[in-house]
């Protein structure tokens, strides 16, 4: 039987320290960046949906990194609504490939995590290393509870896009709107909550069921 680890590192960052958690399999086969929701609004890299997908990401084959954005546990600096964040994403990339060298990358977030995802995967498009798949769940879109709004990049035609029926911070319909023009088909979870409250082995399933396994 395989032995998965779970360790908790801190890696330089643009600002200073970056805290992660990292789940591996006992044979690592691509990485995945996990990105947890809104840290003003108490998301941290332990936020379950977050927990889900890295430990759905490790059951694939990845080793999923969980960092924590700026001003969150151990990680330095003060949000920056995304666009350092972006930076600090990169970085942990980098770090995670000069570990495990240029297997597979998927991205997967959660919420605000999604929306700094859908940024991260259009820098990494500009490179030699592009994201071979991505995972959005319950992503921030247009304007959401709490005044916020985001503007949110379009995202490869293969990516897996997961959203609540019932969400109530960002409506089904603000996703539809962002899916809509880059002909994206959206995956709905009926009855689901922003957080997936008792649905969270849906989105294990659904995940399990698109993806490839890794050669």
């Amino acid at each position: 039987m395989s032995r998965a680890t779970t360790e908790s590192v801190l890696i330089g960052g643009p600002s200073g320290p970056i805290d992660l958690i990292i789940d591996a399999p006992e044979h690592v086969r691509g990485i995945a960046l996990v990105c947890h929701p809104h840290p003003l609004f108490h998301g941290a890299n332990t936020n379950k949906v977050a927990h889900t997908l890295a430990r759905v990401f490790r059951d694939l084959g990845y080793a999923a990194l969980r960092p924590n954005f700026r001003g969150v546990g151990k990680s330095a600096g003060e949000h920056d609504h995304g666009i350092a964040e972006t930076e600090d994403m990169l970085t942990v990339i980098s770090w995670a490939q000069s570990r495990w060298g240029g297997l597979p990358l998927a991205l997967g977030g959660f919420s605000f995590g999604a929306f700094v995802q859908t940024r991260v995967a259009a820098r990494l498009a500009e490179g030699v290393t592009p994201a071979g798949r991505i995972v959005l769940v319950g992503t921030a879109a247009g304007q959401v509870t709490g005044a916020r709004s985001y503007t949110t990049l379009p995202v490869p035609k293969d990516s897996l896009v997961i959203h609540g029926e019932k969400d109530e911070t960002v409506a089904l319909a603000n996703v539809m709107e962002w899916a809509e023009p880059q002909e994206l088909p959206v995956v709905v979870v009926p009855g689901a909550d922003h957080f997936f409250h008792g649905k969270l082995h849906i989105i294990r399933g659904i995940i399990e069921r698109a993806w490839e396994p890794l050669a």
